[in-house]
Formats: structure tokens, C-alpha cells, sequence
């Protein structure tokens, strides 16, 4: 059953920016060091952040407002690309938590980019 959705869009180019203008000290409090790490080894890096940062921004929509603080830092959404190479949301014991807390099992992404725009629809699911 679906519990929640969510959808982000994220402008490559003010990510960019915002990259030059404050640098790791942004990234580290944005990104895992895995995702940071994987973006080192594709094409374009920022474009790999992006859709990262709209994934982030996604699950939040899809599941914050089903916990009972109503936030959480998103440095605990981590997206990765699973051995099929599809995008997938690293369930971490910190995330769990919050999944449980709202009743949710799974979470499915799917990423996208055109242009200077990245996107990102998650759909939050339980088995009951």
C-alpha cells in the first residue's frame, strides 16, 4: 500500500553555485561521504548531486510529515545506484527508524534530469 509520494526538482546550475560558493563544508553537510565518493567516478559530478539532492528533498516529502517531529536531517537519505545500476534509497539505521515511526516498509526513487533541472518521485510503501 502506498503510504506517501514525493517529488523534487533541483536547478543544476544554483547547485553549482552554491557548490563554488561554499564548497565542502556544503557538501559534507548535504551528501554522505558515499554519495560524494560516487560522484567522483561519473561524468559530471554535479549533475550525480542533483538528482541526489532532489532524491533527498523527495523522501522527505514522502515521509517527514509521517513522523512525529515532522523533520529529519537529510543527510540521512543516502542514494546510491543498486548492483543493477538503477538509483535506490539506502535504508540506514537512522532512516529506519523514521520509517518505522511512520509505518513505512520501502522506498522506491526514481531520478531524472533535462537540461538544468533534476528530479526525483519517491513512493513510500508497506506491506500491511
Amino acid at each position: 500500500m502506498i503510504i506517501g509520494v514525493g517529488i523534487d526538482m533541483v536547478s543544476i546550475s544554483e547547485l553549482t553555485g552554491l557548490i563554488e560558493r561554499l564548497g565542502a563544508p556544503f557538501l559534507n553537510r548535504t551528501f554522505t561521504k558515499n554519495e560524494i565518493d560516487a560522484s567522483k567516478h561519473t561524468d559530471d559530478e554535479v549533475v550525480y548531486l542533483s538528482t541526489r539532492f532532489a532524491a533527498k528533498e523527495a523522501v522527505f516529502k514522502a515521509v517527514a510529515h509521517f513522523t512525529k517531529n515532522k523533520t529529519f536531517d537529510l543527510r540521512i537519505v543516502e542514494t546510491l545506484e543498486g548492483s543493477d545500476g538503477y538509483p535506490i534509497v539506502q535504508i540506514t539505521e537512522e532512516l529506519r527508524v523514521l520509517l518505522n515511526e511512520a509505518g513505512i516498509e520501502s522506498l522506491y526513487v526514481s531520478m531524472s534530469t533535462e537540461s538544468d533541472l533534476a528530479i526525483a518521485f519517491v513512493v513510500a510503501s508497506s506491506d500491511n
